[in-house]
């Protein structure tokens, strides 16, 4: 297979330094299956690195290849006993768990202590991503779609697992009123995930229009804009306060109003990626109010539930697809996924 000896890679060097790079492929390694790329979500975290080099508390110290919701065909197997075989198309689940250390034994394998996760800054050295035309990753990672599923559509398996872990934290859903800080992709797939969970009536929130105009047309039963101030927002929830609220925008003002916004004895699930260090929040209502807050960190089992929903029909993730570049100009692909006026879903393609 020598035409496999060479993958082409989007590497972040630095801030806004992302470039396509040829890079040589070793063999294959024992228990591993190459991946042939077929398609990728360009993600929050992944506009994040591009922008500051970090998102959160994890930073870029190396060059890293992006990219955690990918798709592709199965290229070659070095694994013993596995289901997969050459030809497989596949949905990657990016996060590689120890499966020894308490966390995971307790079944918790999205907080596993040493979880190596694709594109992410978040162990030294970094794990690399799926923004490459060819990428390895194990049996386990792998799960098998029909091959009349378009790849786009496997590869956002990863950002709704994301949101059906989260609406698994909130706990019962039916009959609620539920609000959703934050209109960007895992916002309205969180929006969607809540619906099908029972959901009563969603409110979106957000401060910029087009996606809160997408949110209405993917099914919000009201949507408030926020750039110009709260006030409509709080007289609302003074009469009607929110019974759950998902906040995804990672940004502490919206934390904040969140919290002034659920009702008495609520449910506040943590989605977004806050800023790195401490950050200010009303916490006495959190006292007051009787608060649950939840952190809702990645995913665990919900990635095969994910797929399962995508290939039922039951979610419809392409909606959500705005614009479409090929894997190779993946730095202005990035560029446009920044502006939230053009974009909702960027997706690179093969």
């Amino acid at each position: 297979m020598g035409m496999t000896q060479i993958t082409l890679t989007a590497t972040l060097f630095g801030p806004e330094d992302l470039r396509i790079v040829e890079q040589p492929l070793g063999s294959l390694g024992e228990g591993m299956v190459r991946i042939a790329f077929g398609a990728a979500g360009i993600c929050g975290s992944d506009m994040h690195y591009f922008c500051h080099a970090r998102t959160g508390n994890f930073v870029v110290t190396a060059p890293l290849v992006l990219g955690h919701e990918i798709a592709g065909t199965v290229a070659e197997v070095n694994a013993r006993g596995t289901h997969l075989k050459v030809g497989d198309h596949v949905a990657i689940n990016p996060s590689r768990w120890c499966g020894v250390c308490a966390r995971c034994r307790e079944g918790r394998l999205n907080l596993c202590e040493n979880i190596f996760f694709m594109g992410s800054a978040s162990k030294i050295p970094h794990m690399q991503g799926g923004f490459a035309t060819f990428f390895d990753a194990t049996p386990a990672q792998c799960v098998v779609v029909p091959r009349n599923l378009p790849f786009a559509s496997a590869a956002l398996a990863e950002p709704l697992a994301v949101c059906l872990h989260a609406v698994a934290r909130a706990g019962d859903l039916i009959g609620k009123r539920v609000a959703l800080f934050g209109a960007g992709p895992i916002g309205l797939l969180t929006m969607l995930s809540a619906k099908l969970a029972g959901a009563k009536h969603l409110t979106m929130i957000d401060i910029a229009r087009q996606p809160l105009a997408f949110a209405r047309k993917l099914g919000a039963d009201e949507i408030f804009d926020i750039s110009e101030g709260n006030d409509t927002l709080i007289a609302a929830t003074l009469e009607q306060p929110f019974d759950v609220v998902f906040e995804v925008t990672g940004a502490p003002s919206a934390l904040a109003l969140a919290i002034r916004t659920v009702c008495r004895g609520g449910v506040l699930v943590q989605i977004g990626n806050l800023p790195g260090g401490e950050i200010p929040v009303p916490a006495n209502a959190i006292m007051a109010k009787e608060l649950d807050v939840r952190g809702s960190f990645r995913f665990d089992k919900e990635f095969e539930q994910a797929v399962g929903l995508i290939v039922q029909g039951k979610i419809d993730v392409q909606q959500l697809i705005t614009a479409r570049w090929p894997l190779a100009e993946a730095p202005a692909a990035v560029r446009l996924a920044l502006d939230r006026g053009q974009s909702i879903k960027v997706v690179l393609e093969a």
